[in-house]
């Protein structure tokens, strides 16, 4: 029993080793930036957290010579995955307190805040925040979006890291073959980037703008180089250009596969981009009609500002293009905007929130109950559902799965909705800034702000990091450690 964990263990050091000594180099890509823009001071902050993420890389390797790599299991997976979020959090916040951007409590919040693409921010001018810091906060965004550390690892450790993969929160390859499955991700995620940085240039941003809003758009993150984010330029073209990145963010992986493969029938019978259309469709009528001489002074204006709020909160951006704060006198506003955080884009998209193939399993799951129940009872019915190029059945664990994790959400929501009250927060305020943090969205109606109390600031952290990873993992690797942990005690 003590050798099978010591090897487990040495497994998971010697994944944790490779994923640090990969981040010392991501660490370093900023540094042409500073030199680019002049900002030399920025320099010594990144190579500092670089030579830790390689000296930590390095005590790790150490722990790893038992480790066989044959298989990653689920186990192992799970405990990698909330590790090395936790570690690589913790790195990430360290230039911010080094260029004394911020504080440490409010470092890690922004920190947090860029790998699980949230988009809430605690600095109070953007503006003003050197241009090598902007790049970081987008750059983790970019890579938290792709679950970047576990792209990387499928292609450095090829079909041993299945279990690794899964536990990030991919549901199921785009392809056969666990390494492809990562470059094709890797590769339709880094051209998607490229293009719509040239398009926002094109629409008006300045090239830097440009670059950031791409991966952040992309990322469905929503970190933006304006304190009044995209609603700064007042461009239609440019809204329209984020509005297809968030959307091509949202979307899952499979179904890109599916659509460059000219997979057409997997595509007609995904639920996830038609379930998206229909929340929009129907949001955007309700909310410009409603809002009309209340926050939208006019039919068009309403139209414009409502279509993008609805996309930038169902897909999980947090972009906005006005400003939310007054919607706390629009309560429908506020709750459908809450509701649409809360549902979230495509499965094995970079969105958070429930997911769409979730709330289609639930919602097969109640209607196929309900047909069983008139149907004779030696009837044997399967139902199909699609996801990306593949074709599943309905069964016992795909439901149980779904109606899990909406609960966990669910219940998260509620214990974060009663903290942030306690903190003096209005209910309004509390539904929709917990309903943004948890969903990893970024709309914010003022709750967020640096000189929030530290009670509602790591409530809204702690919000951040379980929705990104979706409760069952963090929850998996805390039980896996503390039976092991039980378990060689005892011996």
């Amino acid at each position: 029993m003590f050798s099978h964990l010591r090897i487990s263990y040495a497994t998971v050091f010697k994944v944790m080793s490779s994923l640090l000594m990969i981040f010392s180099f991501i660490l370093l890509i900023p540094l042409p930036f500073s030199l680019i823009y002049r900002e030399i001071t920025a320099i010594p902050a990144f190579l500092i957290v670089s030579g830790l993420s390689l000296l930590l890389s390095r005590l790790f390797c150490i722990k790893c010579r038992f480790a066989t790599m044959e298989v990653i299991t689920s186990k192992e997976g799970a405990v990698i995955v909330l590790f090395s979020w936790l570690l690589i959090i913790f790195l990430s916040s360290l230039p911010y307190v080094f260029l004394q951007v911020l504080g440490f409590s409010r470092a890690i919040f922004e920190a947090t805040s860029g790998w699980t693409t949230t988009g809430l921010t605690v600095i109070s001018d953007v503006e003003i925040v050197p241009k090598t810091i902007l790049i970081w906060r987008t750059l983790t965004q970019f890579l938290g979006g792709a679950g970047f550390a576990i792209i990387v690892m499928g292609a450095v450790i090829g079909p041993t890291g299945l279990g690794l993969y899964q536990a990030e929160g991919r549901v199921d390859n785009i392809a056969p073959n666990i390494r492809y499955s990562a470059r094709t991700i890797l590769i339709v995620y880094v051209a998607y980037a490229l293009v719509g940085a040239i398009a926002l240039r094109v629409a008006g941003m300045n090239l830097f703008d440009a670059f950031n809003h791409s991966l952040t758009a992309l990322a469905t993150g929503g970190f933006s180089t304006k304190n009044s984010s995209i609603g700064f330029y007042n461009n239609f073209s440019i809204e329209l250009v984020s509005i297809v990145l968030m959307w091509l963010g949202a979307t899952g992986f499979g179904i890109h596969y599916a659509f460059w493969q000219r997979n057409w029938q997997a595509l007609r019978k995904n639920p996830e981009p038609k379930q998206m259309f229909l929340l929009t469709a129907v949001s955007v009528v309700i909310l410009s009609s409603a809002g009309v001489g209340k926050i939208f002074p006019t039919v068009h204006s309403g139209m414009r500002q409502a279509l993008f709020q609805v996309v930038s909160a169902l897909t999980g951006t947090g972009f906005s293009t006005s400003d939310l704060r007054k919607w706390i006198s629009f309560p429908l506003g506020i709750f459908i905007l809450s509701v649409l955080m809360l549902m979230g884009g495509c499965m094995d998209s970079t969105s958070g929130g429930i997911k769409q193939y979730r709330l289609a399993v639930m919602g097969k799951a109640l209607l196929f109950s309900v047909r069983r129940f008139l149907l004779p009872r030696s009837a044997v019915v399967q139902v199909e559902i699609w996801k990306g190029n593949n074709k599943r059945y309905l069964d016992d664990s795909l439901i149980r799965e779904a109606f899990l994790v909406a609960g966990l959400y669910i219940l998260s929501f509620i214990v974060g909705v009663v903290v942030l009250l306690l903190c003096g927060y209005g209910l309004s305020e509390s539904i929709f800034e917990f309903a943004s943090a948890v969903a990893g969205v970024g709309l914010s109606v003022g709750v967020t702000n640096y000189s929030m109390p530290d009670g509602a600031l790591w409530t809204l952290i702690m919000g951040m990091f379980l929705g990104r990873l979706e409760f069952l993992v963090v929850l998996y690797a805390f039980a896996k450690v503390f039976r092991d942990f039980s378990s060689a005690f005892h011996r």
